[in-house]
């Protein structure tokens, strides 16, 4: 049985995806199960992740998308086919690994214990953790993260590492039922809709510092996405603040859903 699934959307990856680390996570969690989305990559991603599913039919598995839609995109595609399954936890994981796999069973083992609905990971350089960021990118990080902050009232310190896990519910699949009207920063329009659905659905996450994250090379975040997700920002405010907007954007997500 798929206690947990974990989402990995894919661009272009066949030269950084670590074939072993998933084999070896998958071998020591039996109900573990990744959902590998390839988003219309064109190089030999497609070919990594059949080689995956033929080493574990029953534990790996992918979506093919024609064409390339964005992370955004790629990653709600991967929860609306997970949702239809029976997971307990479902997530999404960045591909290059920057955060390591074993953080999963941590995770879950939050979510499993009750109460909590969503684990964020969040890169907190803290004596005894080993969080490796190149410095620029750690201080426009602070900045973004603290707006999205205010933006959301809510106290979170890391909305943008790509590693989280929910706990399936009715109100995420609400939330994946429409594509997002962002693309840079979706981790906060997502936050944004589920609060739109439960004004204190917040009070069931947790932010979990990471004991190990690593810049990894061949990102594809460049230093002027930081500017187009400022400029994002307007739009997830009109979403959680103007009325006009607020109402028929709350309408389509139950709508949809149905």
């Amino acid at each position: 049985m798929r206690k947990t699934t974990i989402i990995v959307p894919c661009y272009n990856e066949s030269g950084r995806l670590s074939k072993d680390a998933f084999v070896e996570a998958a071998s020591k969690d039996r109900g573990l199960h990744f959902l590998f989305v390839n988003d219309g990559s064109t190089d030999r991603t497609l070919e990594v992740l059949k080689d995956l599913k033929k080493a574990s039919p029953g534990q790996f598995d992918y979506l093919d998308l024609e064409k390339n839609s964005g992370k955004a995109e790629a990653v709600r595609r991967g929860f609306i086919a997970a949702l239809e399954g029976a997971s307990a936890n479902i997530g999404y994981w960045d591909a290059d690994l920057a955060t390591p796999l074993e953080e999963i069973e941590k995770f879950c083992a939050i979510l499993d214990k009750g109460g909590a609905t969503l684990v964020i990971a969040s890169r907190v350089r803290l004596l005894g953790r080993d969080i490796q960021r190149r410095a620029l990118r750690h201080y426009l990080g602070r900045v973004f993260a603290t707006f999205a902050s205010l933006l959301l009232k809510i106290p979170v310190y890391d909305t943008q590492c790509g590693a989280k896990v929910f706990k399936r519910s009715d109100d995420l699949k609400r939330a994946f039922s429409r594509p997002f009207k962002v693309k840079w920063t979706f981790d906060v329009e997502l936050f944004a809709r589920l609060l739109l659905l439960d004004k204190d659905a917040s009070l069931t996450w947790v932010e979990y510092p990471l004991e190990k994250w690593a810049d990894v090379k061949g990102s594809k975040l460049k230093r002027g996405d930081f500017l187009k997700g400022g400029l994002e920002f307007l739009k997830i405010f009109g979403i959680l603040y103007l009325p006009f907007i607020r109402r028929g954007y709350l309408e389509g997500l139950k709508r949809n859903s149905k």
